[in-house]
C-alpha cells in the first residue's frame, strides 16, 4: 500500500483500534460473554486478513484427531456464501449435504476433502453450531475455523498461524494495514503456528518476526500433495503436468504463495492470474483464461482446491489441473501434545 493510501486510511485505523480494544475489554470484563460447550473446542485463526495457510492446518488437525478416535466436526462462518445468516450442514463426514454457493468455497473444500474424517458445519452463530453439531452428530472435538476473533464461544485451545513470509505487512490496523488486532492480542493465543517457514528464513526469525508471546511456537511449511485433474479424484504422473506448459490462476488470500510453490515444484507457468479471495467464477472468467492460455502457449490450467469447487458446473475447453496443498509441520510431536493436553482422554 503507498504512503499517501496509508496516511489517508489512518483516521479509520485508529477508530477501527477503537473499536477492538472497546470489544476486547468487554469480554476481559465480562461485560460480554464468551459460552462454554460440553466438549472440547480447538480453535485455529490468525491476527491479520489475507492467506496464512489456516486452512491446510484445520484439515490436518481434522485427519489427526479422527485417526485418533475423534468425531471431530469444523465449525465455519462460510465466508462469501449465500444467506451468511443461515446454518448450513455442509457435510455428515460420510456425504456432501449442501452445494458451493450456500457453503463457501473454503467449507465445501474441507467438506469435500476430509470425507470419512470431519463433519463441517456452517453458522455465523458458532455457539449455535456448536450446540447443534454436539446434540445432532455427537460430536466430540469441534474445530473453530477462523476462530481468534470470535470469542463468544470458548476454546481450550487457540492457535494463531502468521505467515513467515509477510507476518504482519506494514504493521497497522485495518484498513491501512492487515492486522486485524493490536499485535500485543497475541498473548490470548496458546500456540503460534509459523507458516512458509524456509531454511533462507528460518535463521534468527522469531526476533526478525518481533513476536513476544509466551505460547510454544511450532513451524511449518505448505507443498504441493499431489496433482489431479479436475474431473477426476486420482492424482496424476507428475511427467504429465511437468511437460505441459500451463496457466494458473486462484482466488485465495495470498495468491504469490501458491505461484511460489508452482514454480519450485517446477511447472511450465506461462501466465498467472489471481482474483479476489473467495471470486466467484463466470464462464466469462473461465473464456479469457482460455484465451490467454491461447496467446502464451500453454496446453491446460491449473489452480487449487479451494478454486476447484466452484469450477464444476462451468465449460473448461481446456485440462484444468487441481494442487493439492498439504501442511509440514516442523515439530509434530509437540503439537499433538498440545493438542491433547487441551482437549483430554477421550470418554466413552
Amino acid at each position: 500500500m503507498k504512503r499517501a493510501a496509508i496516511l489517508a486510511l489512518a483516521p479509520l485505523s485508529a477508530l477501527y483500534s477503537a473499536a477492538v480494544k472497546a470489544r476486547s475489554e468487554g469480554y476481559e470484563k465480562q461485560f460480554l460473554k464468551s459460552h462454554k460447550v460440553s466438549v472440547p473446542v480447538i480453535s485455529v485463526g490468525n491476527i491479520t486478513v489475507g492467506g496464512t495457510g489456516k486452512t491446510p492446518l484445520v484439515k490436518w488437525l481434522a485427519e489427526r484427531l479422527a485417526d485418533s478416535g475423534r468425531r471431530v466436526c469444523i465449525l465455519s462462518r462460510g465466508y462469501r456464501r449465500e444467506n451468511a445468516k443461515q446454518q448450513v450442514f455442509v457435510s455428515d463426514g460420510e456425504q456432501i449435504l449442501s452445494d458451493v454457493a450456500h457453503s463457501g468455497d473454503e467449507a465445501m473444500m474441507l467438506a469435500q476433502s476430509l470425507l470419512g474424517k470431519s463433519a463441517v458445519v456452517c453458522d455465523a452463530n458458532r455457539v449455535a453450531a456448536a450446540a447443534w453439531a454436539i446434540q445432532h452428530l455427537k460430536s466430540d472435538v469441534l474445530l473453530l475455523d477462523d476462530g481468534f476473533q470470535h470469542r463468544r464461544l470458548e476454546r481450550d485451545l487457540d492457535i494463531v498461524t502468521i505467515d513467515a513470509t509477510n507476518p504482519f505487512g506494514n504493521g497497522r490496523l485495518l484498513p491501512a494495514g492487515i492486522l486485524r488486532e493490536p499485535l500485543n492480542n497475541l498473548n490470548r493465543a496458546d500456540c503460534i503456528v509459523l507458516t512458509r517457514v524456509s531454511d533462507q528464513l528460518r535463521p534468527g526469525l522469531m526476533e526478525r518476526l518481533g513476536i513476544v508471546t509466551g505460547a510454544p511456537v511450532v513451524e511449518s511449511r505448505t507443498t504441493i500433495k499431489n496433482i489431479r485433474r479436475l474431473d477426476e479424484k486420482e492424482s496424476v504422473d507428475e511427467v504429465t503436468v511437468l511437460d505441459r506448459p500451463l496457466v494458473a490462476f486462484c482466488a485465495i488470500g495470498n495468491s504469490n504463495a501458491f505461484f511460489d510453490q508452482l514454480r519450485t515444484a517446477h511447472l511450465d507457468i506461462r501466465h498467472e492470474k489471481a482474483f479476489r479471495d473467495h471470486h466467484k467464477y463466470s464462464q466469462t472468467d473461465i473464456d479469457r483464461l482460455i484465451e490467454i492460455a491461447a496467446s502464451s502457449g500453454a496446453h491446460a490450467l491449473i489452480t487449487t482446491e479451494k478454486d476447484s469447487v466452484k469450477l464444476e458446473a462451468l465449460h473448461l475447453q481446456l485440462p484444468c489441473y487441481v494442487a493439492q496443498i498439504a501442511v509440514e509441520i516442523s515439530d509434530t510431536t509437540k503439537l499433538l501434545e498440545l493438542v491433547e493436553r487441551a482437549i483430554g482422554p477421550k470418554t466413552n
